[in-house]
């Protein structure tokens, strides 16, 4: 099975490159399962209805969040009904909606997708490996599961790192998220579980982190903030890894970085078009 996991979505840039590559990019990968992480995606600060079912209509199969969850407030409501919505799973018990849920392809696979938020510098949420571990548990990768992904959206590299290997053998591709710079480590760990430290963001490079140059560069050097950040409005770049698993473990069996649009340099896993 082929997965597709696409980094942070940044406001309007972010969402027409999504418009303009998804659909198609899904076609050319033969991805059969995408995951679009979408919680920067209405002016950078969290996601509404009308985008989620967006980017839904274009080719995602499951929208992720992170520490923006509830910034747009109706979100909080409308995450009941759209189980495709999935927050961060170590949220208080009564939290709306749901850190995990399994989800059934076109061919009838089971694929198990998680979204954890990290604590180092992080809001001071439960602890994301307990949560992890609990969810992987109750739907073991091979045998309740036929892939499992898990977003880990988290400030350090090395809680991400540690996040990998903690689910090393039991989740199909673990992929960081948060930081919006796509990380040069994609690879399979030795468990066999496909890793990427943070899978980009999918939004204008010629910014800071998806936001206009103007009002971080003036928090930097002025230290005195003068508005509000922004999202950048040039040419996105959409970013994310992609991974082919074992259809009888669910493992990773090749995995890829996958860049397209934008400033970047375009880069596709070589084994995609097979």
């Amino acid at each position: 099975m082929r997965l597709l996991f696409v980094g942070d979505v940044v406001g309007r840039a972010g969402r027409q490159a999504i418009s303009s590559h998804l659909p198609g990019l899904r076609e050319r990968l033969k991805a059969d399962f995408v995951v679009v992480n979408g919680e920067n995606a209405a002016g950078g600060f969290g996601i509404t209805e009308d985008i989620f079912n967006e980017f839904r209509d274009l080719g995602a199969d499951v929208v992720t969040l992170g520490n923006h969850a509830w910034d747009q407030r109706e979100a909080l409501v409308f995450i009941e009904r759209t189980p495709e919505l999935i927050r961060p799973v170590n949220y208080p018990s009564g939290t709306p909606g749901k850190g995990a849920n399994v989800y059934e392809t076109a061919s009838g696979k089971r694929v198990l997708v998680m979204n954890v938020l990290g604590v180092a510098k992080m809001e001071p949420l439960g602890d994301p490996f307990a949560a992890v571990d609990r969810e992987l548990e109750a739907c073991p990768l091979g045998e309740v599961a036929d892939a499992v992904i898990v977003d880990m959206h988290a400030e350090l590299t090395s809680e991400k790192m540690a996040m990998g290997h903690f689910c090393d053998g039991r989740a199909s591709l673990v992929v960081g998220t948060h930081t919006h710079v796509p990380t040069a480590d994609t690879h399979i760990l030795s468990g066999g579980t496909g890793y990427q430290t943070d899978a980009g963001m999918t939004g204008d490079y010629d910014s800071v982190i998806g936001m206009d140059k103007g009002e971080p560069l003036n928090r930097f050097t002025r230290r005195i903030p003068s508005g509000r950040f922004s999202p950048a409005l040039g040419q996105a770049t959409l970013c994310g890894v992609m991974v082919e698993t074992d259809d009888k473990t669910g493992l990773a069996i090749r995995i890829g970085s996958v860049r397209v649009g934008g400033q970047l340099q375009e880069t596709l896993p070589d084994w995609a078009s097979i």
